[in-house]
C-alpha cells in the first residue's frame, strides 16, 4: 500500500514537516519557544533536564533529544544551549546531524543574553521555513511508517474494546512490512508471562521479563509497592480492580505478531514488526521515549478520556468507551461502536486503520488541531 510523505536524506520518510527547536537544557527552554513562537512551522520541546544529571540519567536525556532531532517528522533542528550545561548543544546537533538533515547551534551566553540569542535563532530559523516550504511529499510503501501505540486513563472498556482494536490495526500494518512499538512496562506486570511467550527468541524473551523485574524492584526501593500507584484512582474509578487485570488489557493493543526485541527507552528498532520498549506507565514520557525511537503516527486508546498530544507527531484518539466520548468528543477522534453492538472489532479496526491512513497522509488529528504538545523525558535518578 502506497502513503504520502516526506523523504528524508537517509532514507526514512516523515509523515509531518516540522521544524524542531531543542533546547538542550531547561535554562534554554523559555528562549526556545520564543523562537519557534516567531516562525511559522517551527516547535520547541519544553526540556526541564540538561544539567544536574550524571551518569546514565544524563545520557538518557541527550540520547533522547537526538533521537527526537532524528524522528523522520523533523525536516531541520535548532539546539539551543546556555552555554554551560551538561547535555551540550553541540553534542545534540552532532547526533542529529549523521541524519543528513539541517541542523545549528546557538549558545545564549555567546549570543550575549535572551534578546540576542531570540534575533538569531529566529533568523536561523526563519531561513529553514523558506526551505522546508520547498519540499513535497512523495508516493512511498507504508512498510516505512513506525507506529506508536499508547494507552491512558483505562476503564473496562480499553482492554475489552479500544486496546484490541488498537491491536488489530498492529497486526495489520505489521503484514504489510511496518512496525509497531508498544511500552509502559507497569502495565505489563502480572501479564508479561504471556507476551513472552509470543516472543521470537529466548533472549527476547528474559529481557522482556527482566525489565518488569526491574521495575518493580526500583518501586521497592523507596520502600513501597508499584500497587499502590497502579492502577491509578481514575482507572479504579473505571471498573479496574488490579494491576493484573489493567496489564491484561493492555497488552492487547499490541495485537498479535510475535515480538521482534524489546527496547530501552527511546532506542529505535533495528527491524521491522512489533517491539515492546521499556517505558514508565505515565503517558506523555511514554510517548516521548517512542518518538524518540523513531515513530512517526500514535494511537492512543482511552477510556476516561484524555487530551494529550506529541509535539512532532500526530495522535491519534480512540475509545470504546459511548460516555466518554459524548463527554469529550473534542478531544477523541474515534469511536468504536463494539459495547453497543454497533460493529465487530474487526469492523473498528479496519475503520481506524483508514483513518490512520487518512492522518499520516496529512489530516489533522484533533490533538493535533488544538496544539496539544505534552512532553517529558523520563528520568531514571534525581537531579544532583
Amino acid at each position: 500500500m502506497k502513503i504520502q510523505g516526506y523523504v528524508r536524506p537517509d532514507g526514512k520518510v516523515g509523515i509531518r514537516n516540522h521544524i524542531l527547536v531543542i533546547p538542550s537544557v531547561v535554562c534554554a527552554s523559555e528562549v526556545a519557544m520564543r523562537i519557534a513562537n516567531s516562525v511559522e512551522g517551527a516547535v520547541a520541546l519544553p526540556n526541564q533536564h540538561g544539567c544536574c544529571q550524571i551518569g546514565a540519567d544524563l545520557e538518557l536525556t541527550e540520547k533522547t533529544l537526538i533521537g527526537l532531532g532524528k524522528n523522520p517528522n523533523v525536516a531541520t533542528v535548532l539546539v539551543v544551549g546556555l552555554g554551560c550545561e551538561g547535555v551540550r548543544a553541540e553534542r545534540v546537533a552532532e547526533g542529529i546531524a549523521a541524519t543528513g538533515k539541517p541542523v545549528e547551534t546557538i549558545s545564549i551566553q555567546e549570543s550575549g543574553g535572551t534578546l540576542k540569542a531570540i534575533e538569531k535563532g529566529t533568523r536561523i530559523v526563519r531561513k529553514f521555513a523558506q526551505e522546508v516550504a520547498k519540499l513535497k511529499r512523495e508516493e512511498v510503501d507504508i512498510s516505512n511508517i513506525v507506529l506508536a501505540l499508547e494507552c491512558g486513563g483505562s476503564d473496562t472498556t480499553s482492554g475489552l474494546v479500544s486496546n484490541p482494536v488498537a491491536g488489530y490495526v498492529a497486526d495489520k500494518l505489521i503484514d504489510l512490512g511496518g512496525t509497531v512499538i508498544f511500552s509502559e512496562t507497569t502495565e505489563l506486570i502480572g501479564a508479561e508471562h504471556l507476551l513472552a511467550k509470543r516472543a521470537v527468541s529466548k533472549d527476547v524473551a528474559d529481557k522482556l521479563i527482566e525489565v518488569v523485574r526491574r521495575c518493580e524492584e526500583k518501586a521497592k526501593t523507596m520502600g513501597v509497592d508499584i500497587r499502590g500507584g497502579q492502577p491509578t484512582p481514575g482507572n479504579i474509578e473505571g471498573g479496574i480492580s488490579t494491576i493484573e487485570e489493567k496489564s491484561l488489557g493492555c497488552i492487547y493493543k499490541g495485537g498479535t505478531k510475535p515480538l521482534q526485541g524489546v527496547l530501552e527507552y527511546g532506542e529505535e528498532p533495528l527491524g521491522k514488526g512489533l517491539y515492546f520498549m521499556d517505558t514508565p506507565g505515565q503517558d506523555i514520557e511514554s510517548i516521548t521515549g517512542m518518538t524518540a525511537g523513531g515513530a512517526q503516527v500514535v494511537i492512543f486508546t482511552t477510556g476516561r478520556g484524555t487530551p494529550t498530544g506529541s509535539p512532532i507527531a500526530p495522535v491519534i484518539k480512540i475509545t470504546g468507551n459511548p460516555n466518554t466520548y459524548r463527554k469529550m468528543e473534542d478531544n477523541i477522534d474515534f469511536y468504536a461502536a463494539v459495547i453497543e453492538g454497533k460493529e465487530t472489532i474487526q469492523e473498528a479496526g479496519e475503520r481506524l486503520y483508514k483513518e490512520m491512513i487518512e492522518v499520516i497522509n496529512g489530516k489533522l488529528p484533533k490533538a493535533e488541531a488544538l496544539k496539544h504538545r505534552e512532553f517529558g523525558i523520563y528520568k531514571l535518578i534525581s537531579t544532583f
